[in-house]
């Protein structure tokens, strides 16, 4: 009778254990996918800043400084590996494509053409796609983060080397600094 007991224990606390694994894995899983989205996102924003880029040399003949850094950041942006390398670069590509779309004001032609119009547009649509890819990874690496820090999960976790997930924070100079009123 007492050996019964002792593998009933025995065979729950296995079940608890591999419960507590599996749900971890799946976090761990849906922090992947969440990435995975963001990627495609961002693939889709960097094979658009060419043609944003390109489409505007014909009208921006005085301004190579600013097409040349648009297009130095977005290599960056390419290139980046790890989630803080492409926080970090996808922070200097936000700061290039808003340098780039002040000048455009400078131009109404460019600013006029269809071509460009639905370019910007475009543009428009993938960073708001972006944000809410970044919400979503950022939401699934909080749960992720929060489990393998919660006793007893943290045990597991230790136990079979789950890591933290990165957060993906995009670092922009201008969302730092706080805004000066002057009268």
């Amino acid at each position: 009778m007492g050996i019964i007991i002792v593998l009933g224990i025995i065979v729950l606390l296995v079940i608890w254990i591999v419960g507590m694994y599996n749900g971890l894995v799946r976090l761990r899983n849906q922090v992947k996918n969440g990435w995975s989205q963001i990627e495609v996102q961002l693939k889709r924003r960097h094979d658009l800043i060419p043609n944003l880029v390109e489409t505007a040399k014909g009208y921006m003949k005085h301004e190579r400084e600013t097409l040349e850094e648009i297009t130095k950041a977005r290599n960056l942006a390419v290139n980046a590996n790890s989630v803080a390398e492409h926080g970090k670069a996808e922070g200097k590509l936000n700061e290039a494509l808003s340098k780039f779309l002040m000048v455009v004001e400078n131009y109404p032609d460019l600013k006029a053409s269809q071509n460009f119009l639905a370019l910007q547009e475009e543009l428009t649509t993938t960073e708001n796609k972006v944000s809410f890819s970044r919400q979503f990874y950022n939401d699934q690496v909080l749960k992720f983060n929060t489990r393998i820090e919660s006793v007893p999960t943290n045990i597991i976790a230790g136990m079979f080397n789950f890591k933290q997930a990165e957060f993906f924070e995009v670092e922009v100079a201008a969302e730092r600094e706080v805004p000066k009123v002057k009268f």
